[in-house]
């Protein structure tokens, strides 16, 4: 399994950004997936996760309003469109995957030890 994050850089304050993550070596409409973040000296913490096929997404209270998180699943991607980005967004932003026990099964997972697989990061810096 590949997860493979990209669209990461330096914005100020107040601006955009669209993460993207390409998944290989699985069956990605099997997954549910997610975006994770961890700033230098922290946790990893949860951002946003979405079910197998985009119906149901679930964020993070520090994010929610202001983070949208898709997938095309034609094209084994997931997505991250963090608007309103504030100094407290700069982090390390993580794609990962958890395999899909049921058709309706829960996306409220926020703890990390229960992904089972994680791509290399991307940075996301944001300036005052």
């Amino acid at each position: 399994v590949q997860l493979q994050a990209s669209g990461g850089g330096l914005v100020q304050a107040g601006g955009s950004l669209r993460l993207s993550c390409a998944a290989s070596g699985l069956l990605f409409a099997s997954n549910i997936m997610a975006w994770f973040r961890q700033a230098p000296g922290k946790e990893r913490e949860f951002v946003a996760s979405i079910s197998w096929n985009g119906d149901r997404a679930y964020y993070a209270d520090s994010v929610k309003g202001r983070f949208t998180i898709s997938r095309d699943n034609a094209k084994n991607m997931v997505y991250l469109q963090m608007n309103s980005l504030k100094p407290e967004d700069t982090a390390v932003y993580y794609c990962t995957k958890r395999p899909r026990r049921a058709v309706y099964d829960t996306i409220e997972v926020v703890d990390p030890a229960l992904y089972d697989a994680w791509g290399q990061g991307t940075q996301v810096t944001v300036s005052s």
